[in-house]
């Protein structure tokens, strides 16, 4: 079993780079994951969601408002899963 990560959709814009640089700095595992790949599959464009944004067990946070309002607060999410995806 594995701790739960928090996913973090991105695209290839600064926000997004600035995003990700945030969860390094705080040493927070995340599982990236590309808004194009959105495109490519079976559901097409994501009209109401943006890059950067915060899906995890707590939450959905949008912009890198959001991210830096995740990244504020500490998360004592103890709960295990067969992946590691939230």
């Amino acid at each position: 079993m594995r701790k739960r990560k928090p996913v973090l959709l991105i695209d290839d814009g600064n926000d997004s780079q600035a995003a990700a640089l945030l969860f390094a700095e705080k040493n927070v595992e995340y599982v990236p994951y590309h808004i194009s790949k959105f495109e490519e599959s079976c559901c097409g464009e994501l009209p109401t969601t943006r890059a950067p944004s915060v899906f995890a067990p707590d939450g959905v946070f949008k912009g890198l408002d959001g991210v830096r309002q995740y990244l504020s607060v500490e998360h004592n999410d103890n709960s295990e899963s067969e992946s590691a995806y939230w």
